[in-house]
């Protein structure tokens, strides 16, 4: 009797071990990134990430839409005065803007990782890197730069399954535009004009995203042949005749440079205001090198071949196979907010009537 009592005790003994066991394995967060990692950034810099970011400051609002989309926000400790989105962006630290962060700000929040950009002075990332901060940063030219960019930032901060599953998710929305604009001629694609500024003129060259957008949606950037983000002549643009002209400037259909493009008496003999084709995109869409991207991509898409991406129908929101006039009226207000042709806005009116 001794000897089985002595059993099931030694036995009770051994399965609380087991669950004890059990219990701590569960626990302990299993790591899909080995600490400490080694990474050339986009500046040229070897970088060493000492273990998982728990403290990450964002210098860009790029950068913070890239974190959250990662499921990272309970890890942001701080972010500029520019990051917008999400909303929940919003209610982080501030520590000044992307040119001209606040240093003690930085240094008081702990940091442990700062997603930089290439749009923070070198001097600022020196600064930081200098009073012992691990500085990462990051530099998007074109789409394929930018999924890269999200690759490299989940395996620093071990989230790399959400890295793959929202890059998967933006390749097939950037897949699905081109699968229709891959095979068009030269004759076939307009020559498109994006102004961000107007006085001076500023528009998009090589090597930037909105460059490889316009490309990617079908169109031809009337400044392919000059490099970054150039100031550019008025007389430039009139010789060149865009066919479309694509605004993204602050303040939207609001700002100075709308009214600019759509009253410039100089202009109005070019192609896009003779034809109605000046259109308003979202600038934190089309300018921002992150997961909202393809967005734009899919707007400007519709813009520079609306007989392609463009259905009238899109307009029947309640999927009833009727506009009503809530919807049709919807469709006039994107066309005076610049999202859409007269000929477009026509198209939803008429199949109210």
């Amino acid at each position: 009797m001794f000897s089985i009592k002595k059993k099931l005790v030694i036995f009770g003994g051994l399965l609380l071990a087991l669950e004890l066991v059990v219990m701590t394995v569960l626990s302990t967060p299993s790591l899909a990134t080995t600490y400490p990692i080694t990474v050339t950034d986009d500046l040229g810099r070897e970088v060493t990430i000492e273990a998982l970011p728990e403290r990450i400051i964002s210098l860009a609002p790029s950068n913070t839409e890239i974190l959250f989309a990662l499921g990272l926000e309970d890890r942001v400790v701080g972010v500029t005065d520019f990051c917008d989105y999400p909303a929940e962006a919003l209610e982080k630290e501030k520590v000044g803007g992307p040119w001209t962060p606040n240093i003690e700000k930085i240094v008081a929040l702990e940091p442990d990782f700062i997603l930089a950009e290439e749009i923070n002075p070198i001097d600022v990332i020196d600064t930081l890197e200098g009073l012992g901060l691990t500085v990462f940063g990051i530099e998007s030219t074109d789409l394929d730069d930018l999924l890269n960019d999200i690759n490299t930032v989940g395996i620093v901060t071990d989230k790399e399954s959400e890295a793959e599953a929202l890059i998967d998710d933006m390749q097939s929305k950037i897949d699905a535009v081109t699968a229709e604009t891959g095979g068009l001629v030269p004759g076939e694609k307009p020559g498109v004009f994006h102004i961000l500024w107007h006085d001076p003129i500023y528009t998009s060259g090589q090597g930037t995203f909105v460059y490889d957008l316009l490309e990617k949606a079908g169109g031809v950037n009337i400044f392919g042949d000059l490099e970054g983000w150039p100031t550019v002549s008025l007389e430039a643009v009139i010789t060149r005749d865009p066919e479309v002209i694509i605004v993204t400037a602050m303040g939207g259909t609001a700002s100075g440079t709308w009214e600019w493009v759509n009253t410039e008496s100089r202009l109005e003999d070019v192609s896009a205001r003779q034809n109605g084709r000046v259109y308003f995109a979202e600038s934190n869409w089309l300018e921002r090198p992150g997961p909202r991207i393809v967005l734009g991509l899919e707007q400007i898409a519709k813009y520079i071949h609306p007989d392609i991406f463009f259905d009238p129908w899109d307009y029947d929101e309640d999927k009833n196979g009727e506009i009503s006039k809530d919807e049709a009226i919807g469709g006039i207000q994107d066309y005076f907010n610049g999202l859409m042709a007269k000929a477009q806005a026509i198209q939803v009116v008429m199949l109210y009537f």
